[in-house]
């Protein structure tokens, strides 16, 4: 597949905005003292919650190296629909599989909770040979990079403890790499902030404002033009881990 359009293109951008509602579950469920396991599920919305845009079901391992650092891996199935001015998805969705590694470093700077995940992504996306129909045929393989730094901080006291409410926030940068990127290297980037609540230690809920800008891999056909998606709205998370040991943890 070949692209053209990116930083350098001389041909003004078309923006195109969408209104989001994303709901995300995520669990990390204790095996072991030192290993979990993560499952996550993502519902994407847009026109609020009034039209599908993607979906998102994530599986893999977690292990803890020491207080400060985690490593993870896994698989993600990601499916995007058809939605806003410039679709890049017409007729039926398209699928995409994923695997993934990433590292995560934690640190606290008083009662402020800081970390950083760089994850690495390898993308099978489907390709059908007729536009919106039609069976894949074929699956186009990208590489991505992504870092995120993200916050919490107590609202009611020097940590966060149970019953207790705090904010968090975070910003995640998406750069894709490979011979089928093309130019266009910056993917997108999501900018996140809102106030949560824990109700134990394994169990929190966060309503967050999001942005999200991202850059389309191809030029809009009819204009040759770049298009970028200007995306705003509301991120509802559920956080909810699982003790699988049996108090067996040391």
């Amino acid at each position: 597949m070949t692209v053209t359009a990116g930083f350098g293109q001389a041909l003004p951008r078309l923006l195109d905005h969408n209104t989001l509602g994303w709901v995300v579950y995520s669990g990390d469920h204790a095996l072991s003292d030192q290993w979990a396991l993560h499952t996550e599920y993502q519902l994407r919305r847009v026109k609020v919650l009034g039209a599908q845009q993607q979906h998102l079901a994530r599986l893999g391992l977690v292990r803890q190296l020491t207080d400060r650092v985690t490593v993870s891996g896994g698989y993600t199935y990601f499916q995007t629909h058809e939605y806003g001015r410039y679709p890049t998805v017409s007729g039926l969705p398209q699928p995409e599989h994923r695997l993934y590694e990433d590292v995560t470093l934690t640190d606290a700077f008083g009662p402020l909770q800081l970390e950083q995940r760089l994850r690495l992504e390898q993308r099978w996306v489907g390709q059908r040979a007729e536009e919106g129909a039609g069976r894949v045929q074929a699956w186009e393989y990208q590489h991505r990079i992504r870092y995120q730094l993200a916050g919490s901080y107590p609202l009611q006291g020097p940590t966060i403890d149970d019953g207790e409410w705090y904010l968090n926030a975070f910003d995640e940068l998406f750069i894709s790499f490979g011979r089928n990127v093309g130019n266009n290297i910056f993917n997108q980037n999501r900018l996140s902030g809102g106030l949560g609540y824990q109700f134990s230690d394994n169990a929190k809920v966060e309503l967050n404002y999001l942005n999200q800008v991202t850059q389309h891999a191809e030029p809009n056909p009819a204009t040759g033009r770049p298009v970028f998606e200007i995306n705003n709205g509301f991120r509802v998370n559920i956080l909810y881990d699982l003790d699988f040991t049996g108090g067996q943890q040391e």
